[in-house]
């Protein structure tokens, strides 16, 4: 019998992975690569042991899916930048699933150093980012090493196609 925790975790980043293929419009109605060979798409790539290299690769993020009922999100952010340091990408972040709750309701965290990078990339003030993808912030405590920003996977969808074709600050209000 397969592990069932390893089988939703699978599910998990599959779902992901093709959400976004389909709202970045890389696949057609039934799911097929548009072009195969195209680096842009959303793919889940094999594990590589012990230097793993994230779940999901959608260029320029590395993406830790985490498919559990009880968020340790300091700790997958942790995880996610040095599974992109691995793989050779700028940004990682952590894709969490809803329970009860579809793919697009999932939620993407950032820490703040990324969000930051990721803002300064797409030439956005920090209220055009909250606004634009609808970002929520959790800076609890004194440590900054623990503070996240999160928004959900539609969203981040939206800002991810815009980073893909690299909307400015002036292009994106």
């Amino acid at each position: 019998m397969a592990n069932p925790n390893k089988t939703r975790g699978t599910a998990w980043e599959s779902a992901v992975r093709n959400f976004l293929n389909a709202f970045l419009g890389l696949v057609d109605n039934n799911g097929v690569f548009l072009d195969p060979f195209d680096g842009m798409n959303v793919r889940r790539p094999a594990q590589e042991g012990a230097r793993d290299i994230g779940d999901v690769h959608a260029a320029p993020f590395i993406l830790e899916c985490k498919d559990v009922r009880s968020p340790a999100v300091p700790t997958w952010i942790r995880q996610a930048k040095v599974e992109a340091v691995h793989a050779g990408f700028p940004y990682g972040v952590v894709v969490h699933k809803r329970r009860g709750l579809g793919v697009r309701s999932g939620r993407v965290h950032f820490d703040v150093r990324t969000w930051t990078r990721t803002r300064t990339a797409l030439g956005l003030s920090s209220r055009a980012m909250f606004e634009r993808y609808g970002f929520a912030a959790s800076l609890r405590g004194l440590d900054s090493g623990r503070w996240y920003l999160t928004t959900d996977v539609e969203r981040f969808a939206a800002l991810l196609g815009d980073m893909r074709a690299g909307v400015t600050g002036r292009a994106a209000r």
